[in-house]
């Protein structure tokens, strides 16, 4: 796939890199909806394009890629092998096809967790400003070494496999997560930078391996994709890596806005360091204007308190939704890309995520952030991930409740994790149900809260009640 990244938009032609863990029916109407001639297929995935190849509309030739190195169980598919493939090029430089930096280079199909897939259009230029951004933000350089632990498949991997590129770094590329893995090769290959979500960060620090991790260099990770708890950070930082958070979507090319550090928060004591990084912070130095407005699209006060909407524009916005100029429409209304997420700006200019504005609880018309809720029980220390939602209630509309994932070899009751929320909650915020389970995620980590929403409002004709 990191061969692609440069391959197909050299060639002239637009990457759409698709997510490994969707279904079947899901890789057919991105294949068909973006008009997909090529299609390269990893062997182990064989079988999801097999069962649906009669249905694809626009394919006229696929490439089968065959790992040599891992033992592959999937059958080829009609079509050539990739080595075959690289053969039938020619070595003469390709002469660039690209007349305007506006151009599309790639689509990159966000997760349809509430209807099909809409395709994201990032640009050649969007993509290059990005790409130095990320690079310039991490500080890396022709002595980086960055591991992916992100999948490619996401943002075109937050535009890093161009940025690596751009500064002559090294990419060292893992098929899966590993964290016993990640730890060798942070050791073995001085791996420098690699980025990932919060449940990246948690498998690393609650892995046995992370006990074996002795740095002598200095390893930055980038972490996004959903707000990281402070626990999280401090528990990183204590093992001496040095964690920048930042914030974005698919929309944005992955990361628009990074907690820049700020001097003097060097003296400050750890816990209150992480409780000042899990912000979502400023925008990037190529991103330009990100705002909170409330529904009149006026600036809410940069009081730290009250809430609005997170509104962006600047090089790193998509070009718009493919083929989609209604939901491009919307998603732009008044001149600025509407993000769904709800936060606070402070009076230092940073802004802080409180919720989605659809994960939102409406308890007896009080806000409940579902963020707040779950930070409070990521301290328990029993307690590996934790996902908040709002369930129906007959006296009060929504009231919240907590799905958690236990330690390993830890125990604890229903009754203990409310009795620690009603240590550090008010009353109406502490959840009125607790389930232990394990929670659904998609490839990039992101806790799916929408299966646990369905399930839990299973005979309700509206999930707000």
């Amino acid at each position: 796939m990191l061969e692609a990244h440069f391959g197909v938009p050299l060639a002239g032609g637009v990457l759409v890199a698709i997510n490994i863990r969707l279904a079947a029916k899901d890789i057919c109407y991105i294949l068909n909806n973006c008009g997909a001639r090529l299609l390269f297929v990893d062997t182990e995935l064989s079988h999801l394009v097999a069962s649906v190849r009669d249905d694809l509309e626009t394919v006229e030739e696929i490439i089968n890629i065959v790992d040599s190195q891992i033992e592959i169980t999937g059958e080829k598919l009609p079509g050539t092998d990739y080595e075959t493939f690289l053969t039938t090029g020619s070595s003469d430089p390709l002469p660039s096809s690209l007349t305007d930096e506006n151009e599309p280079i790639s689509i990159n199909y966000t997760s349809g967790t509430s209807g099909q897939p809409k395709g994201v259009v990032y640009t050649h230029r969007g993509s290059y400003l990005n790409a130095l951004g990320e690079a310039l933000e991490l500080g890396m350089n022709n002595r980086s070494i960055y591991l992916w632990t992100l999948p490619m498949f996401h943002c075109n991997g937050w535009c890093f496999t161009w940025g690596v590129v751009a500064v002559g770094g090294t990419h060292i590329c893992m098929r899966k997560f590993f964290p016993n893995t990640v730890v060798s090769l942070i050791m073995d290959e001085g791996v420098t930078h690699f980025c990932g979500s919060p449940t990246i960060l948690i498998a690393l620090a609650n892995d046995r391996a992370i006990k074996k991790l002795q740095l002598s260099h200095t390893l930055r990770v980038a972490t996004a994709g959903a707000p990281p708890s402070p626990t999280i950070i401090q528990t990183m930082e204590e093992l001496g890596v040095d964690i920048t958070h930042v914030y974005g979507l698919t929309e944005t090319y992955g990361p628009h806005s990074v907690c820049e550090w700020q001097a003097p928060w060097d003296d400050l004591p750890m816990a209150e360091r992480a409780k000042l990084k899990a912000r979502q912070g400023v925008p990037y130095i190529h991103a330009a204007q990100m705002r909170v407005v409330d529904k009149d699209m006026q600036d809410v006060p940069a009081d730290g308190e009250t809430m609005g909407e997170v509104v962006m524009r600047g090089n790193n916005v998509m070009q718009g939704y493919f083929n989609d100029p209604d939901a491009t429409e919307w998603a732009f209304r008044g001149g600025w890309f509407h993000s769904g997420d709800l936060a606070v700006m402070y009076p230092d200019g940073y802004i802080e995520l409180r919720d989605r504005a659809k994960d939102i609880i409406i308890s007896s018309g009080t806000n409940i952030s579902t963020i707040e809720v779950e930070r409070v029980i990521y301290k328990h220390p029993a307690v590996l991930e934790v996902a908040v939602i709002a369930i129906p209630d007959a006296k009060r509309g929504e009231v919240p409740k907590a799905f958690v994932t236990l330690k390993s070899d830890f125990s604890v009751t229903v009754q203990e994790i409310i009795d620690f929320c009603r240590q550090h909650l008010a009353v109406f915020k502490i959840p009125k149900a607790v389930e232990f389970i394990e929670l659904p995620k998609t490839a990039t980590g992101k806790v799916q809260k929408y299966l646990l929403r369905e399930k839990e409002w299973v005979g309700y004709e509206k999930r707000i009640h």
